[in-house]
């Protein structure tokens, strides 16, 4: 993870839902369209909405979020997706879009770190680890003592 770029949302009062899903999207897009190795950093007191939960939630158990690339967005990844090389084994499949969608997903899980940084204190960690298994069952947690 030293040589990944790091990425950490920028949170502010006026930071809404919709700048949320363009910073989602230029995560994903990079560790799944361009293969850049992307630590994405995100610590509990920038938790503004319940659905930023849900998005890493989804991010940790599948790899991709439901509709968040509108159609336009994902026939451009599509297409960018089959302009990668295939291997001659899978060639048959280059021309079925679902596989290049997929082929963006399984990049997102290769090249997509997500670091979550969440105080243990309090009653707040244990609901989020009840509501969002993903935090669990895909996760490596490290306790550290400050």
């Amino acid at each position: 993870m030293s040589d990944s770029e790091i990425f950490q949302v920028s949170i502010q009062k006026t930071y809404t839902l919709s700048e949320w899903m363009d910073d989602l999207k230029k995560v994903l897009r990079g560790a799944g369209q361009n293969g850049i190795s992307t630590v994405f950093l995100f610590a509990d007191h920038q938790i503004k909405n319940k659905a930023f939960l849900e998005d890493i939630n989804m991010i940790l158990n599948t790899g991709d979020i439901p509709n968040l690339f509108d159609n336009e967005e994902k026939r451009e990844i599509i297409e960018k997706m089959r302009q990668l090389p295939v291997p001659v084994e899978k060639s048959k499949l280059e021309a079925v879009p679902q596989h290049n969608y997929s082929t963006f997903t399984e990049r997102i899980r290769q090249n997509l770190h997500v670091v979550l940084a969440f105080s243990p204190i309090g009653d707040a960690f244990r609901n989020r680890l009840r509501q969002f298994p993903s935090l669990i069952n895909c996760c490596t947690i490290d306790w550290f003592q400050v």
